[in-house]
């Protein structure tokens, strides 16, 4: 949508400024054009009626007599048509030119007129062809002299004040002409810059979606992988203690809460056209953003009328959440082992600790997903100059799980592999010599 302008009173400009939605037709009149087409049609009207009865005097003041006086009568006639003319210079101004032309021969009635019609041909065609009609027009000034000739100025002083005053009106045409392209061109340069300033505005905005979506698909991943592992739990031991039971439904209970909630995220944020607006969310309305781990909180019961806080995104993890990972699959039943040799991890950058925190989770969905019961050992190393370290290594499965593997949608080392690049670090995964399954990332980190 733009926002376009509108001036105060657009009847005071010209057509060609004012209709803005009429690109590539005819510009229709405003109130202005209309104006002045009237005062132009008057004054040359008036000047007609002025020179015809001039000419019948016995002595004219304003132009020599013609020689014959059924060329007069003729100069009356054709005087008043030219004024008549008028009203079609916007549309026609070219052909109205070269029809009125010949006029210049010897009409003095048709003067105003014929002024007025070469004028608008300089405002509204291009130079080379406002030039052929100028020139023209310089050529009828001799046969005019010729006919007419002036007692005052002489033939050779008529045809300097025909040429002097022609020239003029033809700069003054140019002149006009060029102040409205400019304003043209300056109207289509605020345009474009507005059309581009917003479909900037619509890359960064896909873009956000777009790291958001990723953010959550990693969240998705690890909560859904423990929600399978739990309820995996109680398929294998319907008979186990009813503390145990009781856990173990608590845990998935939360972990469903906090992937639904992450769901609806991820809905919100594709579907959102538009950026939140900075006023009260709606009553019900999920915020946009990256969990941290651990279990969502209960929903809390909320009137339609009651002010919700405004929409922001939720803190994103960092590496010292990476214990809180750790604990939440030891307590899903993952044997983790953590060595932790990471110097001044207090000091280590937002992007740097996010990513190693976003390796770990894949390591261990991967693990849980594809080597249910193995013993997953985590290895964080690194100090500021030096880099970061993330080893996340598991061992491979003895024999074949008794449950399904858990589906998944084979993009989380994708992920991974695009957030290290664009860190500039480096990624080697995949079965080393012994068997054991690796995800190892080196993160540059600044001293």
């Amino acid at each position: 949508m733009t926002s376009a302008v509108v001036p105060d009173h657009p009847w005071l400009l010209p057509g060609a400024l004012a209709d803005v939605a009429s690109s590539g037709t005819r510009p229709r009149r405003t109130t202005r054009d209309w104006l002045v087409d009237a005062h132009l049609f008057l004054f040359a009207l008036g000047w007609a009626v002025v020179a015809a009865w001039d000419a019948g005097q016995p002595v004219p003041e304003l132009a020599g007599r013609l020689p014959y006086e059924w060329l007069q009568g003729l100069d009356t006639v054709l005087g008043l048509l030219a004024c008549a003319a008028l009203w079609l210079r916007r549309r026609w101004p070219l052909g109205l030119a070269v029809a009125t032309l010949p006029l210049g021969l010897f009409s003095v009635t048709a003067a105003v007129a014929l002024v007025v019609i070469m004028f608008t041909v300089a405002v509204h065609r291009p130079l080379s062809r406002a030039a052929l009609v100028f020139g023209g027009s310089a050529l009828t000034s001799v046969s005019y002299a010729a006919f007419r000739p002036d007692p005052a100025f002489g033939f050779r002083g008529e045809l300097v004040w025909a040429a002097v005053f022609t020239g003029s009106v033809l700069a003054w045409g140019m002149f006009v002409r060029a102040r409205r392209q400019l304003i043209l061109s300056l109207r289509d340069r605020a345009d474009r810059a507005e059309a581009e300033q917003q479909l900037r505005v619509a890359q960064a905005r896909q873009l956000e979606r777009t790291r958001i979506a990723r953010e959550m698909h990693d969240v998705l991943a690890h909560r859904i992988s423990l929600l399978s592992l739990h309820a995996g739990a109680l398929e294998f031991r319907p008979d186990a203690p009813p503390q145990e039971v009781a856990r173990a439904a608590g845990v998935i209970r939360e972990s469903a809460h906090a992937a639904l909630q992450d769901l609806r995220e991820v809905i919100g944020v594709l579907r959102a056209d538009d950026p939140p607006s900075p006023g009260p969310a709606p009553a019900g309305q999920v915020q946009t953003g990256s969990a941290r781990p651990g279990p969502a909180p209960a929903p809390a019961a909320r009137s339609a009328s009651t002010p919700q806080p405004a929409a922001v995104e939720r803190p994103q993890p960092t590496l010292a959440d990476v214990p809180t990972l750790v604990a939440e699959s030891r307590a899903a039943g993952m044997r983790v082992e953590v060595v932790d040799t990471v110097e001044a991890a207090g000091t280590a950058p937002v992007a740097i600790g996010r990513g190693a925190y976003r390796i770990v989770q894949e390591g261990l969905t991967n693990a849980r997903k594809h080597a249910p019961g193995a013993a997953v050992t985590v290895r964080l190393a690194g100090a500021p100059g030096d880099g970061l370290t993330v080893d996340v290594r598991n061992r491979r499965p003895v024999g074949a799980g008794s449950q399904p593997a858990i589906p998944g949608t084979g993009t989380g080392l994708v992920g991974v592999a695009e957030r290290v690049s664009l860190a500039g670090g480096r990624l080697e995964h995949g079965r080393d010599g012994s068997g054991d399954f690796r995800l190892t990332a080196w993160l540059p980190w600044p001293a």
